[in-house]
């Protein structure tokens, strides 16, 4: 294997410039037709793309919505520990800061051989984006803890650690937040002494002025806001309500009840015009907030961390249905003692978590008709205990059972400790940097004008467990297609061709 860390591709097709890698594209794919008589037919067909991508990577600033939550303060004390260069001593040894975790900065992708060795660069050289290192970060919470108090709090990093990066941290306290106590557990007042006050519409326009001003006191080109906050209960969608644009806009201005905090920062964010992603599980994107953020061209996207258990889940079921075995029962149990844990204790946040957990594996299901009958689905069960004394060292355990030739039954059963914050926290630094990068690439087909991606981030599906996607686009949980779309979307841009594994090169 080699390692390249920095490449250029030569092509008459790609052109590179100071500001901008310009690359006309060749998207082949297929079209499926049935003719008048009922017959299926297959069209090969190529359609020409063209991609640019602004080269000039920002300062980045990213405001967490539960700054001072366990992912909040374990995401800001791995930035300061590797942009320091922080070391510290374990029974282990010496431990040095790293991204481990990262997609964009602890992932290779393979570009080709030489001389017969296969080459591989990082995620992160494909196309330029902002290093960790360089975020600014802020953000708002309902607890007043400064950082360094809430990174006690969280007993998530080694004490060694902490002790050096209290010097760093205990000088921020998160902003006031907006809370609703209707919409997480009553377990969570304890922790609310840091409030956004006012109408809905008077906390949607605090957080607007927060952003604006932590723009401005950085000196920021870009900012980029993430919820990594409690798991809300699901929102009704009503008529009248949250169900368009105009009545969503109208019901905050009402103060009407059923307007989640979560909605109340997304909206704020699309009428900033700054990328909103939302790391929990809730209906945070109600029909009225896409509706808006479509119309802005403001980027969104989410739903719910894919961290420890559904991330398997996601590889494991794709693989059984993709081997032609039939899962017919999956059963996830989980227990953790960190706040989430405790919050999701309150049985209307827990649905959230489970509707998410439990959709992972439909298109997976679906995708085999040979296995499946219309209709058909696996046995599927989710179940989150809270025990407090595990705190964030997750316990995932799973059984598959499946049917297998003539009669028989396979049986997979699987123990996973997930440190919750430590996996959550590279996903975040990897959504919030790819976030930023796709509103700096445009692509046009067949001679149109040059247009921003969709602002419903749909490459953003491989770091979530339920991804968003625009109305009548498929949802594909599978984790390796996820990641060859984000992959292949990022090889366009530099006119490279979808990575197949096909090495025809060695096989004639």
């Amino acid at each position: 294997m080699v390692l390249v860390k920095d490449f250029k591709v030569v092509s008459p097709n790609v052109e590179y410039s100071e500001d901008a890698i310009t690359s006309n594209y060749d998207y082949q794919t297929t079209e499926v037709k049935m003719t008048a008589d009922g017959a299926w037919e297959l069209h090969p067909k190529t359609v020409a793309y063209k991609f640019k991508t602004d080269r000039r990577v920002p300062k980045l600033g990213v405001m967490l919505v539960g700054l001072g939550g366990n992912n909040g303060t374990t995401v800001t004390a791995g930035i300061l520990a590797n942009k320091h260069g922080i070391t510290w001593m374990t029974k282990d040894g010496l431990r040095k800061p790293n991204y481990y975790g990262s997609l964009t900065h602890a992932a290779t992708c393979r570009v080709g051989n030489y001389q017969g060795e296969e080459v591989h660069v990082p995620f992160s050289s494909l196309l330029p984006m902002v290093h960790p290192n360089d975020i600014v970060v802020g953000g708002w919470d309902i607890s007043s803890l400064n950082l360094a108090d809430a990174m006690e709090r969280a007993r998530v990093l080694d004490f060694e650690l902490q002790k050096q990066l209290v010097p760093y941290m205990r000088g921020t306290v998160p902003l006031p937040g907006i809370y609703d106590p209707d919409f997480i557990a009553a377990n969570q007042v304890g922790r609310a002494d840091n409030l956004i006050k006012g109408s809905r519409a008077e906390q949607v326009a605090a957080v607007r002025g927060h952003i604006r001003d932590f723009r401005a006191a950085h000196s920021l080109d870009s900012v980029v806001v993430l919820w990594t906050a409690n798991t809300e209960r699901y929102a009704e969608v009503l008529e009248g309500l949250n169900d368009t644009a105009a009545n969503l806009l109208a019901a905050v201005e009402r103060d009407e009840a059923e307007i989640a905090p979560s909605t109340l920062y997304a909206l704020a964010c699309v009428q900033e015009g700054v990328p909103f992603v939302n790391g929990s599980p809730q209906n945070t994107f109600v029909p009225g907030l896409i509706e808006l953020a479509t119309e802005a061209g403001s980027l969104i996207g989410g739903d719910d961390f894919k961290s420890g258990q559904t991330k398997m889940k996601s590889v494991l079921v794709d693989y059984l249905v993709g081997a032609g075995i039939k899962p017919v029962s999956i059963v996830s149990y989980n227990h953790l003692g960190n706040n989430d844990g405790m919050n999701l204790s309150a049985p209307a946040t827990f649905r959230s978590k489970e509707i998410s957990k439990s959709n992972v594996v439909d298109d997976m299901v679906l995708s085999n008709e040979l296995l499946y009958a219309p209709g058909e689905h696996p046995d599927h069960v989710v179940v989150i205990k809270y025990v407090p004394y595990v705190a964030d060292s997750k316990r995932a355990l799973d059984e598959y059972v499946s049917e297998i030739f003539m009669g028989g039954r396979n049986t997979i059963a699987m123990h996973n400790t997930c440190e919750d914050s430590l996996l959550a926290a590279p996903i975040i630094l990897d959504l919030v940097i790819l976030a930023e990068l796709l509103t700096r690439i445009r692509l046009a087909r067949d001679g149109e004008e040059l247009a921003g991606l969709h602002p419903v981030a749909v490459l953003l599906s491989y770091l979530t467990k339920a991804p968003l996607v625009p109305q009548g686009t498929p949802v594909v949980n599978a984790l390796a297609k996820q990641r060859a779309m984000l992959e292949n979307v990022f090889r366009a841009c530099v006119g490279l061709a979808p990575e197949n594994n096909m090495m025809l090169e060695f096989k004639a």
